[in-house]
């Protein structure tokens, strides 16, 4: 008991400095509302919505020899005498008609006016060849793309629609072509089979043209989770106020072991050892207030954080998992550091070196988010100090990675501490010997 009233006199005394809360609760805090402000235009925008783009289209397709073809030989119930034909009756499908707003014009002087007035992104433009040149064995079938220079994410796509369309129109001119040159007379009932097949294989693998050109997903939820759908504002910071959130941890630690030194220059500390009260409980109790300061900061920040910025940490047992060895290490962090000093006077260099290199060595996880070579960075430079792990445990679990994961990292910086704290403890019991 007499341990707990020493951790709770020191409790006390660290949470009525303002300096204090202020570094424990005030600035992670503050860090993270300041990139919330920031960024608060993403939030604002909501879902992403791609309007209509507009195409004009001139289909000048005079036809050719033995592309007179019936309904019969097209996928769906697309019906065209010409490919140019075809070409247009793709674009204006119901499946595309949620993306393109396609309008059919007499002359490709016509549809270039269109783009360049502004009155259309795209102009396609179907040579009066171009069913003539796809049946010629060594014709070359071309559609003239013409789009706004300024723009690139419409154009972009009908060239892809454009691009997959012509793909399957080639495979099927190959098939054509090989059976010519193999097949002597051209036995047109199988060449009828053969393109029939490549129609309705095409068919099969893309249902939807629009659904294999742009799939829109939304976050999936775990199976029996309760996971709400977290905005990209929410996606962004939330690991920003997690590393803020480790990055002041081990400065509470620190500082908080520091009362040890500091009461020993006051010189209360060596008159407590002359009481009947033996030096381990009194170190005991020193080293368990530093834990429970820790353990104060990290529930007040999860739960201050959760409902002011609505960060989703992730399911209960791997954040407390995380949470617990990021107290642990923390908390053991600072009772080693400070075993290594002689006064209050060193830890200045400390708080302004130590501290804040091996923090911003752990947060490179964090600083990689989106970058392939520097996430590999992170994954072994940032491992070398007790903060990578510990950002690399809250990662984890903000990404709902396994608990075995999560867990596993957890022991890591269970063994740090182990090491830290009898280190640190060793230390203070030779000194005060």
């Amino acid at each position: 008991m007499k341990a707990l009233d020493i951790a709770l006199k020191d409790i006390q005394r660290s949470f009525r400095s303002a300096m204090a809360i202020v570094f424990m609760f005030a600035i992670p805090l503050l860090v993270t509302g300041m990139f919330y402000f920031m960024f608060g235009n993403i939030a604002s925008q909501g879902d992403f919505n791609l309007p209509r783009i507009d195409v004009v289209i001139a289909n000048l397709d005079q036809g050719g020899p033995r592309l007179q073809a019936g309904s019969e030989t097209l996928p769906g119930d697309i019906q065209a005498d010409t490919l140019g034909e075809l070409v247009v009756e793709v674009l204006e499908s119901d499946e595309l008609a949620d993306l393109l707003a396609v309008t059919s014009v007499p002359d490709a002087g016509v549809a270039r006016a269109a783009v360049d007035n502004r009155q259309a992104q795209v102009a396609i433009i179907v040579p009066p060849d171009f069913s003539r040149q796809f049946a010629d064995q060594y014709g070359q079938a071309a559609i003239e793309f013409y789009q706004d220079p300024t723009l690139t994410i419409g154009p972009g796509i009908v060239k892809s629609i454009l691009n997959q369309f012509m793909d399957r129109m080639s495979a099927i001119k190959i098939a054509i072509d090989v059976s010519q040159e193999q097949v002597e007379p051209l036995d047109y009932a199988m060449l009828g089979q053969v393109i029939q097949g490549l129609l309705d294989t095409s068919t099969a693998q893309s249902e939807d043209l629009s659904a294999t050109l742009l799939e829109v997903r939304s976050p999936q939820k775990n199976a029996g989770s309760e996971q709400e759908s977290a905005s990209p504002l929410v996606g962004l910071i939330g690991p920003i106020m997690g590393g803020m959130m480790i990055f002041y941890a081990f400065y509470t630690g620190t500082a908080s072991a520091q009362s040890i030194l500091r009461e020993e220059e006051e010189r209360t500390l060596p008159r407590l050892f002359t009481t009947p009260t033996p030096q381990a409980t009194i170190l005991s109790g020193k080293f368990l207030a530093v834990f429970l300061t820790v353990l104060v900061q990290m529930s007040v920040l999860l739960v201050a954080a959760r409902l002011i910025f609505g960060i989703q940490w992730g399911e209960l047992l791997p954040v407390a998992l995380m949470a617990t060895g990021v107290v642990v290490a923390a908390s053991s962090f600072g009772i080693f550091i400070n075993s290594l000093l002689k006064t209050t006077k060193q830890g200045g260099v400390v708080f302004g070196g130590v501290l804040t290199m091996t923090g911003m060595i752990g947060m490179i996880g964090i600083f990689a988010m989106g970058s392939p070579t520097a996430a590999r960075l992170s994954n072994t430079v940032s491992l070398l100090v007790p903060q990578g792990w510990a950002v690399r445990g809250l990662l984890q679990s903000m990404n709902r990675d396994p608990v075995s994961d999560v867990l596993l990292t957890s022991l890591v910086m269970l063994a740090w501490s182990a090491a830290f704290f009898t280190i640190g403890v060793w230390r203070f019991n030779r000194r005060y010997t």
